[in-house]
Order: C-alpha cells, then structure tokens, then sequence
C-alpha cells in the first residue's frame, strides 16, 4: 500500500512562539529574519539596502503576507551573515519550543497513520 505523501503535509505542526502559532515555512523565516536582524542591529531599512529591496517588502515577509524567491533568499541570507538555511532553522529555538514543535509533529503523523489504517481496514471489510 502507498501512503501518499499528502497525509503527513496536510497536518501542520504547531509550536506557541510570543503568543503564535507557527504552523508554516513562512512564520519560521519570518523569525529568523526579525531574530537575526535583532542580533546584528539592523533595521528592516538597513536590510531592505543591502538585498536592493524595499522595507515594505522585507516588512511583508516578516509579517508572512510575503514569500521571497530562492535568489532574494540568498540576498536575505548574505545580509544578515548567515547561510540560507539557517533563515528555517529552529536553532535559534529555545528548547521548549522545539519539544512543543516536535510533539505537535509527531502527533499528526500518528493521527494520518492512523487514519491510513482506518481506511485500509474498512476497504478490506468491504472486500471481505
């Protein structure tokens, strides 16, 4: 049997970040670039100079009504000083947020197995 991929995509995991729930690649981008930024001082203006873009779009990212090309990623990146990876990495996490991320996860991949073998049951039923 072929579990199709979407199962386990269409259940996003959650974690609690200052009141939100980050459910998306977006809302974790978005607090890399506001976290890194706040490490190094710079502004969304002092950013939106060194990628050659304006504020209104690096402030449209970071409130997630945006999402950047893989090229202006790079730009992001090099500009905060950092790889781009790291723009979705949950290093900068602090622990519980993380425990809270990969419960939220791993509770949605038990809940499409199960429904995965609910489905397979009641197929079989209808076979048989």
């Amino acid at each position: 049997m072929i579990i199709p991929i979407r199962k386990f995509v269409n259940i996003p995991p959650s974690i609690r970040l200052t009141g939100k729930t980050m459910t998306s690649l977006r809302a974790l981008l978005a607090y890399n670039m506001k976290e890194r930024r706040r490490i190094l001082g710079v502004t969304q203006a002092r950013l939106a100079e060194r990628v050659s873009t304006s504020t209104h779009y690096i402030g449209q990212i970071e409130l997630e009504n945006k999402f950047p090309t893989p090229e202006m990623l790079e730009r992001i990146a090099a500009a905060l000083e950092i790889d781009s990876s790291q723009l979705f990495s949950m290093d900068s996490f602090p622990s519980e947020v993380i425990r809270q991320f990969q419960q939220g996860f791993l509770s949605g991949i038990e809940l499409a197995i199960a429904d995965v073998i609910s489905t397979t049951k009641s197929e079989l039923g209808k076979m048989g």
